[in-house]
């Protein structure tokens, strides 16, 4: 082990915990793994999730779940959801995932694209089983000549919307007593 990775995985002085590397130096790329490829795929369907919900689901133990979710954190691919303290500890995909350059900022969009595909495939294998106002699929596509000026004012307007209804990620109380997590996927880029 070289000193800087000695240093990197001693415990910080101002908080306890591990040292998040040196300031202005991005974290490395986080390999595959099965486990935060699973809670990823978990957090993509439900929202938000504990360790402890995030284990009794995958079968795995809270304290594993708890440490990766912690290093896909340090990542930038989850954050914290907001929570009344205790000692649960929810979290959240961050969908605005930090630009990184090069390498790692492709393989976060492409793991995030196939989480997408994955969990819309699983409801389209599934949706017979569901109630029959949950089996309408309300996707759609559609080609437009935009600017990029224009293109970029589309993607905000689709955030602000979307952004109407982030209170209820933060206040359960808030939604509506049927409401369920609901994936709402846009892809706007140029047709090459």
């Amino acid at each position: 082990m070289t000193e800087e990775s000695q240093q990197d995985s001693a415990p910080s002085p101002e908080t306890g915990g591990p040292r998040r590397g040196a300031p202005g130096r991005a974290p490395q790329p986080l390999p595959d793994n099965p486990v935060r490829v699973a809670l990823l795929d978990l957090l993509a369907e439900t929202g938000t999730v504990t360790a402890t919900a995030a284990a009794a689901r995958l079968g795995y133990s809270s304290g594993l779940c708890s440490f990766h979710l912690r290093q896909l954190a340090r990542h930038g691919l989850v954050e914290e959801a907001p929570h009344r303290g205790g000692r649960s500890r929810p979290w959240r995909l961050r969908w605005d995932a930090p630009d990184r350059p090069g390498r790692a900022a492709r393989e976060f969009t492409t793991l995030a694209r196939d989480l997408e595909d994955e969990s819309h495939q699983r409801w389209l294998d599934r949706r017979e089983r569901l109630p029959v106002e949950w089996q309408e699929d309300h996707s759609f596509s559609a080609v437009v000549h935009l600017s990029p000026a224009e293109l970029a004012d589309v993607a905000a307007r689709v955030r602000e919307l979307l952004a109407t209804y982030r209170e209820r990620d933060r206040n359960p109380a808030a939604r509506p007593a049927d409401a369920v997590a609901v994936a709402a996927v846009t892809r706007l880029f140029p047709l090459l």
